[in-house]
């Protein structure tokens, strides 16, 4: 009851709420313009297609808007054309932020990951952004004058995160509004930039017409012509005037104000502020006034966080309380015992200072690991409150690594219908793969083909052997080598360590029939073993190489929503058919030669004949694949398991005459190299390793010294979730190779972390339906109904630069709720495992 009479009150307190005097100071050593609780950033972050750059605002610790800056559409998607970004400066004495910027960006035109088309005007800019008082001024100026062609065209985006807005009001001049949980017409039809495209790379890769689709229908590169019509048109635009956190007014100062609904023409679009480039106009084309209500005694309230899944009574429970800079005073956490009877105080103590400032936050460590009586836990500090935990010897039984094998991995089972009961999770898809790509040719998403088919087969030449096992990575529906192979050998390793058996679907490879909680008598496990290899194997046999990977052949089949059996026919030889890449790449040759080589172990006595053509292609690519400086590490981990398979001479000879390379890389080798080490036998060979081990412990631990979480967190663009369960996954194969030198923290911090215990205000879980908390809304095949996939595990948090840890529950942000294959949810589960494993023995 106190604490509801106390949020009450502070409700009772929001019409108090509002701005005082205070002004907007650009803080140089953050970067950003600073007002108690309101923060405005200027172009620190370099992900313009994935909404995080520009001009951004953080109001009372939440991201509203972001992306304020010159565009040639006033609603883009992420193959549209973004600037290059020169020179930024900062600029105390006059409390400004200045960013030199200019069109086209020749990394990205027509080139690259996603190449974009840039039309033909170029031209250099400047956005100034100042701190005036209250406000934040953003002038933009021009070198030049803009073309009759990009009247209504060129303008200033400033875009506001949807997911906090659906159904929340605004306001422009005299006209109200709600932000609509789903975009309305009427549309507006205006004329293609794609008309008057630059030539910026004369012998690019990329054929424009292909990439367009030539003009048959929707395409996303060409979202320009069709957009929303604005909800409306004025001079003072107002946010959220019914909430004093989060409320902002933007004035022009020019040109109107246009609001528009990103998801007319991209479904995964934001809501659009925008003013025009008028014609004729350089000196402050664009003059905004933003003005964000600031709440004076606004303080970060602190954040409990915990294993959202819980705790084995053995292992260490640290939970993490994350702290406003500016809060200087300590409270004591309790942890509380949840009873059929209510709650219970069970112990109270300090927390511990981490020591320092992580990102902009102060940590407390409340260590509760001599807490081993079983049942409900939450920890309170404060007004704040953890999600409710459990700490049982049985955490990690059922429902904690179970989902991935249960769910996930039959979900993104290509070549399938994948049926759950009632549910159709897709049918039968792609049984027309594939076709051979074309030569000289830079596609979507990373594929390029080399001058060469590099096989018997011409472009255009159907691929016989194709349409068999794999799983679709993440949203994308392609099958990249390194993730069909990688997540094989995830796979195989969880089975090995852990002996692995566990029945709950029934996987039918002749009939293409995938049935979820159907036991067929064999082991899951194995199934998905076999899975990831036919599609490996498969590739190699039928090109005499591997695979770089198979993809739908134009964007707009990439852009699919929903169920994988609508992106082709399934007739095969077709202009739907997806198309398949080779490559030369002796890193990633060599790399799933490990994972080939290791699979045919489990395969054994499981499938056969795949076992020996596994062993027989892992073989084949290391005696013909050419080392060079990045591929030595990937030759010596095939070496690794390939004598792990055979215990042929060849390869330990191998191992042992690269004593000296592998004991000046253990950062890389090390978390493999030890169980060769015990196999090998070799006196001379484990005393360099051992005698190496200290100085790479050493490495280790400092990493993990970097935060409080006892782990290393350094996301560049995407959630870093991923890289910490990889560093945890390697770091268990140390511990069980040498228990003497690294103990289990490293194993269970990582896991902690997955499962909620990360930065930001957002505790949640980041494996789906996992957990009291989790990421229940995902980028998967599913993300179009804002859904999930049990047992796949997101991204992360994602770092908003310079110091902004964020995860939000919107489904298109690849960067923080994608699912993948390759690591993303079987490293998850091999950490469960292992921390299952350990605890047992423990």
């Amino acid at each position: 009851m106190k604490k509801l009479i106390l949020s009450l009150g502070m409700c009772s307190l929001c019409g108090l709420m509002t701005i005082q005097a205070q002004d907007f100071k650009l803080n140089t050593t953050s970067g950003y313009f600073q007002n108690k609780g309101v923060d405005v950033m200027a172009f620190d972050d370099i992900y313009p297609e994935g909404h995080q750059s520009g001009v951004s605002i953080i109001m009372h610790g939440n991201r509203v808007a972001t992306n304020g800056d010159i565009r040639y559409e006033p609603t883009p998607g992420q193959w549209q054309p973004v600037p290059a970004q020169h020179e930024r400066k900062l600029d105390a004495s006059a409390n400004t932020i200045t960013t030199q910027l200019s069109f086209p960006d020749s990394a990205r035109d027509m080139k690259g990951f996603n190449p974009m088309i840039y039309p033909e005007f170029a031209f250099n800019y400047t956005v100034t952004v100042k701190g005036e008082g209250q406000s934040i001024v953003v002038t933009v100026d021009l070198d030049r004058p803009i073309p009759a062609y990009l009247e209504g065209k060129l303008g200033f985006n400033f875009e506001l995160f949807p997911g906090a807005l659906f159904s929340k009001p605004w306001i422009m001049d005299n006209k109200q509004g709600i932000f609509p949980q789903h975009p309305n017409g009427p549309t507006l039809s205006q004329p293609e930039n794609y008309a008057h495209s630059g030539n910026y790379t004369p012998n690019s890769k990329v054929d424009k017409e292909h990439l367009s689709g030539h003009h048959h229908g929707y395409n996303p590169i060409l979202a320009d012509d069709i957009i929303a019509l604005p909800y409306a048109v004025g001079k003072r635009f107002t946010v959220r005037p019914d909430d004093p956190y989060n409320r902002y007014t933007i004035e022009s100062k020019g040109s109107d104000l246009k609001l528009y609904d990103g998801r007319m023409n991209h479904n995964n679009g934001w809501f659009v502020v925008r003013s025009d480039v008028p014609l004729g106009a350089t000196k402050e084309a664009i003059k905004w006034v933003i003005t964000p209500n600031v709440v004076s005694n606004w303080v970060y309230n602190p954040v409990i966080q915990t294993s959202q899944l819980g705790y084995h009574p053995n292992q260490p429970k640290i939970a993490i309380i994350e702290l406003d800079k500016r809060e200087l005073n300590r409270d004591k956490p309790s942890l509380y015992k949840i009873t059929a009877d209510g709650e219970k105080e069970v112990t109270s103590a300090p927390g511990k200072d981490w020591g320092g400032q992580f990102l902009r936050y102060n940590y407390l460590q409340y260590d509760f690991s001599n807490v081993k009586e079983e049942g409900l836990y939450q920890i309170h500090y404060g007004n704040s409150v953890s999600s409710i935990f459990r700490i049982a010897s049985d955490v990690y039984d059922r429902g904690a690594w179970q989902p991935v094998l249960e769910y996930f991995l039959p979900v993104q089972m290509c070549h399938m219908r994948v049926n759950e009961k009632y549910r159709v999770w897709h049918d039968f898809c792609h049984e027309d793969d594939a076709l051979m790509a074309r030569t000289n040719f830079n596609h979507i998403d990373g594929y390029v083909q080399g001058p060469s088919t590099l096989t018997k087969y011409n472009p255009g030449d159907k691929v016989p052997g194709l349409n068999i096992g794999g799983w679709h990575d993440a949203g994308d529906f392609d099958l990249r080598v390194e993730s069909q192979a990688g997540e094989t050998y995830i796979l195989t390793m969880a089975y090995e360590a852990f002996n692995v058996n566990y029945d709950a679907t029934s996987i039918d490879q002749n009939k293409h029939i995938t049935e979820i909680h159907q036991p067929d008598g064999k082991n899951d496990i194995l199934q998905q073993i076999e899975n990831g290899a036919l599609t490996v194997v498969g590739g190699y046999r039928a090109l005499g190489r591997l695979y770089r990977g198979i993809i739908c052949n134009d964007l707009r089949q990439y852009v699919l929503l929903g169920d994988a059996g609508a992106m082709t026919d399934g007739i095969k030889g077709n202009e739907d058919d997806r198309w398949v890449f080779t490559e030369e790449n002796p890193n990633r040759e060599l790399t799933t030669a490990a994972g080939l080589a290791a699979a045919s172990r489990a395969l054994k006595g499981f499938n056969d004949t795949l076992s020996v053509q596994a062993l027989d292609a892992a073989k084949e690519l290391f005696k013909v694949t050419q080392i060079n400086s990045f591929s030595k590490s990937a030759k010596v981990h095939a070496a690794t398991e390939l004598f792990l398979t055979t215990g042929d001479k060849e390869y330990k000879d191998y191992l042992l005459s690269e004593t000296e390379f592998i004991t000046k890389n253990l950062n890389r080798i090390g978390w493999f190299i030890g169980r060769a080490d015990k196999a090998m036998k070799d006196a001379k060979f484990s005393k360099a390793i051992k005698d190496a081990l200290p100085a790479f412990k050493a490495q280790l631990d400092k990493q993990a010294a970097e935060t409080p979480y006892g782990i290393p967190y350094r996301p560049r663009i995407w959630g870093a979730g991923w890289d910490i369960q990889t560093f945890g996954y390697q770091y268990y194969f140390l511990h069980k190779a040498y228990p003497e030198v690294f103990g289990p923290d490293i194993v269970y911090n990582a896991l902690n972390f997955v499962l909620g215990c990360h930065p930001g205000s957002n505790t949640a879980s980041f494996a789906s339906g996992i957990g009291t908390k989790s990421a229940t809304v995902g980028y998967g095949l599913n993300r179009a109904d804002w859904s999930y996939i049990p047992g796949g595990v997101v991204s992360g948090t994602a770092l908003i630069r310079p110091d902004f840890p964020e995860l939000l529950e919107f489904p298109y942000l690849w960067q923080q709720v994608e699912y993948v294959l390759g690591g993303g949810s079987s490293h998850y589960m091999f950490l469960v495992l292992a921390a299952q494993n350990m605890l047992k023995n423990s």
